[in-house]
């Protein structure tokens, strides 16, 4: 393990902002909606948040208040942070990233995890960031597709010293994490995720899902319909989407708003819940480490080739978010996931919530890993 800091450049610092100056944008869309992509008034005020009041050093410095390591695993650098809490009973936790996620997606959630008001669990979080982003190398051969990293996550977790752990993710994290139980179950004692990955079972009677989750499956229905153009392209051309994010820090800003406001929940005035400052930190972590080429590879490696069958017999807890965009009926869910012990339906957060809801999304990763063994 060699400890590791975030320093960016100051002439990378610069660079930034002298592109962000020189940005160029469209013609606003036809539609006065979200329905052709991110609208011109959003990211024009996104690109001047970014540009006027996002602090890249402010950042780093969060980042930085927790042990950063590097370590080489099966060939390629994997980023971590480690955060240990001082609890004498405090358990190891492994959580996943997704995309156009990263390790800054957690920091409002890790104060509760690691050091938890009295009479709450609390963990050692291990929270790598996933090959191709962040920190973490870039791979330069295929393969590296979420069974090879489960495999690495589990070498990573045996070099900090820990055999048995609770493992956690959304997104490619969910994937991520269901691959672990299924190719290590005898080193999680749980696992958690609000994206659990399943199909209809064999002979499964629709006339038994209710009318809630009957809307569920409509709303997935829609978004496989309308709102996977990203994963399409990321999942046939990540190349050539490279190029564009890598270039320009408008592109990489949209896609992220895309993301964060396209999946996300909302308030009563209609705005995003998810704050700007963590959409820009997310989009700023991406530029800063060029890693949007390599992050999208892994949608080229794995999107549509995942195991959706095989049953996961470890302990699971699962909680649904209203504006998740994949929910799944509860039937389909135990099917799969055959020692299901924590089901919760939330009443608030979508698919990122843990920026959208920080202090429910803790308090379903405690609740849920209440139930897992010793």
């Amino acid at each position: 393990m060699t400890p590791f800091r975030i320093a960016v450049p100051d002439e990378d610092v610069r660079d930034l902002k002298e592109r962000l100056q020189r940005a160029r944008f469209p013609e606003p869309a036809p539609t006065a909606d979200w329905s052709q992509g991110v609208p011109l008034d959003v990211i024009a005020d996104a690109r001047r948040y970014w540009l006027e009041e996002h602090d890249w050093r402010r950042l780093e410095t969060e980042l930085n208040a927790y042990p950063q390591f590097c370590v080489e695993i099966d060939g390629l650098p994997v980023h971590l942070l480690h955060a240990q809490s001082s609890r004498p009973d405090a358990r190891p936790l492994l959580i996943t990233h997704g995309w156009p996620g990263s390790v800054a997606e957690y920091l409002d959630i890790l104060p509760g995890l690691v050091d938890p008001p009295a009479g709450e669990p609390a963990f050692h979080v291990v929270l790598p960031s996933l090959p191709g982003y962040g920190f973490s190398g870039k791979p330069r051969e295929t393969g590296w597709g979420i069974e090879r990293i489960a495999d690495a996550w589990a070498a990573l977790m045996t070099a900090l010293g820990y055999d048995r752990f609770l493992a956690q993710g959304g997104d490619w994290g969910a994937m991520v994490t269901t691959s672990l139980a299924l190719r290590h179950p005898g080193r999680i004692a749980m696992m958690h995720t609000p994206v659990p990955w399943a199909v209809k079972p064999s002979g499964f009677d629709d006339a038994s899902l209710t009318a809630v989750e009957r809307g569920w499956l409509e709303e997935l229905a829609v978004f496989r319909a309308r709102g996977g153009g990203y994963a399409a392209l990321m999942s046939t051309r990540p190349q050539t989407f490279g190029y564009g994010v890598l270039d320009s820090p408008i592109a990489q800003l949209s896609w992220v708003l895309e993301a964060h406001e396209g999946h996300g929940e909302r308030d009563a005035t209609g705005a995003s819940l998810v704050p700007l400052a963590r959409t820009i930190d997310n989009a700023a972590l991406h530029w800063f480490s060029r890693c949007g080429a390599s992050a999208a590879r892994l949608y080229w490696e794995s999107l549509g080739k995942m195991d959706m069958t095989t049953p996961v017999t470890v302990p699971a807890g699962v909680s649904v978010f209203p504006k998740e965009f994949m929910k799944l009926p509860r039937a389909w869910v135990e099917a799969r996931y055959t020692d299901l012990r924590y089901w919760r339906a939330a009443e608030l957060g979508g698919h990122y919530a843990m920026l959208e809801v920080p202090e429910s999304y803790v308090a379903e990763i405690r609740n849920a890993f209440a139930h897992a063994p010793q």
